[in-house]
């Protein structure tokens, strides 16, 4: 797809004509003519009848790069930003190889003197097409703007100031002075809820509550919405909480900054409250942001009442710092939305929990039969495969976590490719490549067993044997869910009794050795 020249000023047209269409994908007639009537509007300056005509064709054909393309150019010239940046988005998603879209993005944030993010534009043009002249040039001069040296020794013609300096550091990686963060880069995905197998309630309350809140604020204003501010997912290991989160930047298109625990907490007094409030701030000054902590319970830990149990006062002014910049975000949302992952959310401390912190939460649940045939189908497309009976699979694999079955078909895969290797002939990945690494004696099996068994005397109770009087007595202690966290937390606790139970657990293996040696 030929890309006009891009108009250094915005008032001006490109002199070079339009894109033509692509030949990757056959576009009906109707389509081309609609485009070619933009393109004889967009000629004559007439701008809007140009889009009008460009979004006929995209009405007649939805998968239509050059119009979409077209259309951002358009709207570019008539300096309608918002909606050139999506239909760009859509180019890119039809064709993730155009330089030109890339390009055009990079010339909009130019155009309003956002040179980092023009610069990140430009790079990725040129990623795409090493060989496009215009993106040289644009980078060169970006490069010169930004006080960048093209060459060693050689400054450019202006001063790059201390806030673009920041600014261009944090897309790049962390930056921690003495156990202080001074920066954190924003994660950036291109993938989607639809990229995430199952959970499709938890997926339409995401749509709804969260992206639909991002990117239509004005809606949830105008019917007086509060838009949430806390969302906690929790379940076992593995089930796909963080996958979640990244479908969600993926989607939203919003700033996110990931929140490590270990980046935050500090081990000299002050420096974890400090690093805290610098995240919070750095989502502020870029909204609408997403902060996702993972781990939540390893920062958020429960303070009991006087500091018993060893409990330190650094944790308690951390839990402190945490439940101000909350607040802070309650009071005013400003398009910040805070997220948090845990396996264990009854040890996160109840100040944190109530609403307009992380009251809003998400369960979830170890995939099912049909969703793990899902992940299978997903896991092995992409290498060379013959058929694969997941039907089998899905129940030689029951109770396994979505991360197990990953890596399951990671290990699996290694068995075609190593014989590729020992006889120089390939051949494609089979059932009985799956089965071997279930069979293995040295393959762990479901992370889950372990894990449901470890967590059970924590939530529902334990019995503990003491001696009292000379006398040995088995003293049975609750769990550390009070009446309310038993409610909230009915679906985990459930499915913690249901997977603790020996019947539940030996049907469990049932299926899972019927699969792999009768099916």
């Amino acid at each position: 797809m030929a890309a006009d020249k891009l108009p250094e000023n915005p008032q001006k047209k490109p002199g070079a004509e339009p894109a033509k269409p692509g030949d990757s994908h056959e576009v009906p007639i109707e389509a081309k003519e609609h485009w070619r009537k933009g393109n004889a509007l967009f000629e004559e300056s007439k701008f809007e009848d140009a889009v009008k005509e460009y979004t006929e064709a995209m009405k007649v054909d939805s998968k239509y790069a050059d119009a979409y393309f077209n259309r951002a150019l358009t709207e570019r010239l008539m300096q309608d930003f918002a909606s050139a940046k999506k239909d760009l988005e859509v180019v890119m998603e039809l064709q993730p190889k155009s330089a030109d879209a890339p390009l055009l993005i990079g010339d909009i944030s130019e155009s309003n003197n956002d040179f980092i993010n023009a610069r990140y534009w430009y790079e990725r043009s040129l990623a795409n097409n090493p060989n496009y002249a215009e993106a040289k040039n644009r980078l060169q001069q970006i490069d010169q703007k930004l006080h960048i040296d093209t060459k060693e020794g050689k400054p450019g013609a202006q001063k790059w100031d201390q806030k673009e300096m920041q600014k261009y550091e944090q897309n790049k990686e962390a930056v921690i002075e003495e156990g202080q963060i001074k920066r954190m880069p924003f994660f950036k995905t291109t993938m989607k809820l639809d990229d995430v197998v199952g959970v499709d309630r938890i997926k339409d309350f995401l749509r709804n509550n969260v992206i639909l809140a991002i990117k239509r604020p004005d809606l949830f204003e105008k019917y007086g919405k509060k838009r949430g501010v806390g969302l906690l997912l929790y379940g076992p290991p593995g089930v796909g909480k963080t996958l979640i989160v990244k479908a969600i930047a993926g989607e939203s298109g919003a700033n996110v900054l990931i929140a490590q625990i270990n980046q935050i907490v500090d081990m000299y007094t002050g420096n974890t409250e400090k690093n805290l409030h610098a995240v919070f701030e750095q989502a502020r000054k870029n909204t609408p942001c997403i902060i996702f902590f993972d781990e939540l319970d390893a920062l958020a830990t429960k303070r009991s009442g006087g500091g018993e149990g060893g409990e330190s006062n650094a944790i308690r002014l951390a839990i402190n710092q945490f439940l101000i910049e909350m607040s802070g975000v309650e009071d005013n949302p400003a398009g910040i939305y805070v997220m948090g992952a845990t396996n264990q959310p009854w040890d996160i401390d109840p100040a944190m929990k109530r609403s307009g912190r992380f009251g809003d939460t998400c369960y979830l649940k170890p995939p099912g039969y049909r969703d793990r045939k899902k992940m299978f189908d997903m896991y092995t497309k992409n290498a060379p495969r013959k058929y694969i009976s997941f039907d089998r699979l899905s129940r030689a694999t029951s109770g396994f976590s979505g991360a197990d079955i990953a890596r399951v078909a990671d290990r699996a895969k290694m068995l075609p490719l190593l014989h590729e290797y020992e006889a120089s002939k390939g051949r494609p990945l089979t059932t009985g490549d799956v089965l071997a690494i279930l069979k293995d004696k040295d393959f762990a099996g479901s992370s889950l067993d372990e894990w449901y068994s470890m967590v059970k005397n924590d939530v529902i109770s334990k019995t503990e044997t003491q001696i009292v009087d000379g006398k040995k007595q088995e003293i049975v202690k609750p769990g550390k869910l009070d009446a309310q966290e038993k409610i909230l937390y009915k679906a985990l606790v459930n499915d913690i009794k249901a997977n603790t139970n020996p019947v539940r657990i030996f049907m469990k293996k049932l299926m899972r050795w019927w699969a792999l040696n009768v099916f």
